[in-house]
């Protein structure tokens, strides 16, 4: 009943031409399966009817999909160009079907042939072309630029490789290639025509324009093509199809047929393997010289095919390069395009012939960037050699905008005194202090005309450290914008039982725009509904402790409180405080046996680094721990201790809709915002956390009673370590941790290797500084006040109801409408 008050609340939008009847999606795809796939009902395969079914609603995807690219070329209204090392798509089959309330005509179609379609949408890839947060909200914000009517446009690569897959053995993580192609991906359009040179290396000369002007003039050393492949992003209802536009590398010559006739057969194929390199896998680790080549090598191919795009695109459509600022937007996504600046400067003056200061103006009133980190070593910097070798001509760009900044911000402050120096030695936009690099961050500063942070506390420590000096002489550019989810990935899709519930109290309305989920909070004191959402929490629980099962083959109550720390595996979002609260609790089960203890499942996921040493280590010290504690007999199954392999986008869309505790514990001032944490508020968990990132705006929509803070605020880490933190003194007198930390140095969950972490216990005595130990205890009593709750179950389905009710403000719908007017100066619907 709930899955079906999902599925018809909006779809009276649609065009008659997208309702469906079962008859006819049954005899398409009998149809797509000979025709495009070569089969029968005979002998198809389950991913055969996947690539049909998919096949039949990509048809009816690309009449909407044509119908808004003509629109917005006849409007000739302004648009957006989203430009993303990362789009974290996840599978796209159920998402689509929903969003085209197609999703029970569907199925009917696929039972009447004997196809389950769960089943066979369980085998569609996870397209993880990201690492984490960053990557699914650059998702999330194309579901919702068609759901609000921003005519947008997506550019990213496509790797051939996404993130590494994870394998977990002997508790430690193996990487092992992720192959979302193997299948092919039957939801994009190879664009042969659309192909972009992109050039390395090389020198730059002289020579004379149209005009008799001398212009500088770029002769590459090597050219690799980019070709694009288009997949149609469906918003709700389809009113709005935009387009994602993924970068493949190619070589100019496949293959040197003279090398290989001379029977060279491996060095005819080397331009062709180097080129291809630059789309095989998504973050090669850059922990090398050649390493941290492909990476710059990818981040400029990326950008520079897709400026080429967009001002192909203007130019067909407008005729006027001049006009470009004025018609697009060009959102940087992170340091990862901002190469893009120097890029659009050397297009507009090297090959449109605009002059300096004018291509200047267009670029920074085309361009915004946003922020995403204030942790300095993922503010991209790169070495001036590698830029000179790789870029010649960009660097060239990159030290004339630097003259500029610097000449401005001497006009803007004094100058004389030592003080003076350092602040001009921090705006430039070359390091001179780490071996001569060139600072991504600071030129995405000084050429965008608006630098975004992603929550109120993040923007506002943009301000206070890594963009201090350039906010003082370039004042005015800084502004908030608080990341949301999409409503229909997150709580529709991933938790229809939940949807239905609050439709039918509230009514269809709220899927077509979340915030008027408030209504919902008028039955956080209604028994029946109280019941009825314990009933689909239960639900969800026992979906996740049935996959457990089968992935980890621990057995897990339903009945215990699921607490879930799911994220990238980092030292700043602290998996370790958690992991040591689990063996301190575990102390204290076994210390008093007959005290009432509530029972508890610790859920890890995530994924580390292939190069991050200290965070695989922590994958193992989980591993290790939930090896000890699953197979005690004397805590009676009370704290059961689980880490799920590959997390992923799918893995995520069961995990969400199972949390009882949402664990959002990073070192205050140190995660820019968050989404993990909308996401399981959204779905009726209750937080634990620190006053970090989105944290903040959470606690004053959901209200302090409804949400567990503990910890040190930013400013309070930041005085402490000015102080001069012990932290040794800290665990000396608290003998809770002190028994934690000793165990795990002296190898009581690593008896086969009993110093496996003794460094990682040191870390916390000499330096600890991500604060562990410092709010250690405070964390052990906010879990204790989350126990205190779990046992009145009355107030604790009361406060997840509130959050469910309180979320609606952290809708990416709401994020891109403010975006649009604030940043990018474009319409939209103003409502969904």
């Amino acid at each position: 009943m709930e899955h079906d008050t999902v599925q018809g609340s909006s779809v009276a939008i649609l065009s008659s031409r997208r309702k469906t009847s079962v008859q006819a999606l049954r005899s398409e795809i009998i149809s797509k399966l000979a025709y495009s796939i070569g089969k029968d009902a005979a002998t198809a395969r389950d991913h055969d009817w996947l690539t049909a079914a998919i096949l039949v609603l990509r048809d009816r995807i690309v009449d909407g999909w044509m119908s808004s690219v003509r629109e917005a070329k006849r409007s000739g209204r302004k648009r957006v160009y989203y430009l993303s090392l990362e789009f974290l798509i996840g599978r796209l089959f159920k998402d689509a079907l929903g969003n085209l309330g197609m999703t029970e005509p569907m199925r009917e179609a696929l039972r009447d042939l004997g196809v389950d379609l769960d089943a066979i949408a369980g085998l569609e890839p996870d397209a993880a072309l990201g690492n984490g947060g960053l990557g699914r909200l650059a998702a999330c914000f194309m579901e919702s630029m068609a759901t609000v009517g921003v005519s947008g446009l997506g550019y990213g690569i496509r790797y051939d490789h996404g993130l590494f897959s994870q394998k977990i053995i002997d508790g430690r993580q193996v990487e092992v290639p992720e192959d979302w192609l193997s299948f092919r991906n039957p939801w994009e359009f190879l664009r042969r025509e659309i192909v972009h040179e992109i050039g390395f290396g090389g020198s730059v000369g002289m020579n004379n324009g149209w005009d008799g002007t001398a212009r500088h003039a770029w002769q590459p050393a090597e050219i690799v093509l980019a070709m694009g492949y288009d997949t149609p992003v469906v918003g709700w209802g389809g009113r709005m199809i935009n387009t994602l536009r993924l970068w493949s590398a190619h070589a100019v010559d496949p293959i040197r047929l003279d090398a290989f006739n001379r029977g060279d057969h491996v060095g005819a194929m080397a331009d062709s393997t180097r080129a291809e390199s630059i789309s095989r896998v998504l973050y090669p680790s850059d922990a090398t010289p050649a390493g941290q080549e492909l990476r710059l090598r990818q981040e400029y191919f990326f950008t520079s095919a897709s400026l080429q795009d967009l001002i192909r695109r203007h130019m067909q459509r407008f005729g006027d390069i001049r006009s470009l600022h004025e018609k697009a937007s060009i959102q940087l996504n992170d340091t990862h395009p901002s190469i893009a600046i120097a890029e659009l400067m050397r297009l507009l003056i090297d090959v449109h012939g605009i002059s300096w200061d004018e291509a200047w103006s267009m670029t920074r009133e085309a361009c915004c960037y946003t922020n995403h980190t204030l942790l300095p070593e993922a503010l991209e910097s790169w070495p001036v050699g590698l830029m000179e070798r790789l870029l010649p001509r960009h660097l060239q760009i990159i030290y004339a905008i630097n003259q500029h900044t610097l000449d401005e911000a001497r006009k803007k402050m004094p100058v004389g005194r030592p003080e003076d120096a350092a602040r001009i030695s921090r705006i430039s936009l070359i390091d001179e202090s780490h071996g001569r690099r060139v600072r991504m961050g600071n030129l995405a500063y000084v050429g965008s005309h608006k630098v975004n942070g992603v929550s109120a506390l993040h923007t506002e420590l943009m301000k206070e450290t890594v963009f201090k000096d350039l906010n003082q002489i370039l004042p005015g550019r800084i502004t908030n914008m608080t990341n949301g989810i999409t409503p229909r990935r997150w709580f529709t899709h991933a938790n229809p039982k939940l949807a239905g519930l609050v439709c039918d109290a509230i009514g269809p309305g709220v899927l077509d725009d979340l915030e008027n989920i408030t209504a919902f909070e008028r039955y956080a004191d209604d028994p029946a509904t109280k019941e009825r959402f314990a009933a689909v929490k239960r639900a969800n629980k026992e979906a996740l402790a049935e996959y457990t099962f089968e992935q980890l083959g621990i057995r897990i109550d339903p009945a215990a409180m699921f607490d879930i720390h799911v994220k990238r595996i980092h030292e700043y979002k602290r998996q370790l405080l958690n992991i040591v609260e689990t063996v301190a609790l575990y102390h204290a089960i076994r210390a008093e046996p007959d005290r009432k203890w509530t029972p508890r499942v610790k859920f890890f996921a995530g994924k580390a680094a292939a190069s991050y040493v200290q965070a695989k280590s922590i994958i193992k010290l989980i591993n290790d721990v939930a090896k000890v504690v699953n197979a005690d007999p004397a805590i009676r199954g009370l704290l059961k201790v689980a880490f799920l392999p590959n997390y992923n986008v799918s893995l995520a869309e069961i995990l969400v809709p199972a949390a009882d505790l949402s664990e959002q514990i990073s070192t205050a001032g140190m995660e820019a915002s968050g989404t993990g944490n909308m996401k399981f508020a959204l779905n009726g968990a209750i937080t634990i956390g620190t006053l970090d990132g989105a944290n903040v705006e959470m606690r004053e929509r959901i209200g302090s009673d409804n949400i567990v803070i503990f910890g040190m605020t930013a400013s309070e880490v930041e005085d402490r370590r000015n102080a001069g933190y012990n932290p040794r003194a800290v665990i000396e007198g608290d003998p809770a941790l002190k028994e934690a930390l000793v165990s795990i140095g002296t190898g009581q969950f690593s008896p086969d290797d009993p110093a496996r972490y003794r460094n990682l216990v040191e870390s916390l005595y000499d330096s600890d500084f991500f604060m562990v130990a410092a709010d250690f205890a405070s964390y052990v009593q906010a879990q204790r006040r989350v126990d205190a709750l779990w046992s009145n179950p009355s107030d604790w389905w009361r406060k997840a109801i509130l959050n469910t009710a309180h979320m609606g403000w952290f809708s990416s719908d709401r994020a891109i409408k403010q975006y649009a007017e604030e940043i990018w100066k474009v319409p939209f619907w103003r409502t969904t």
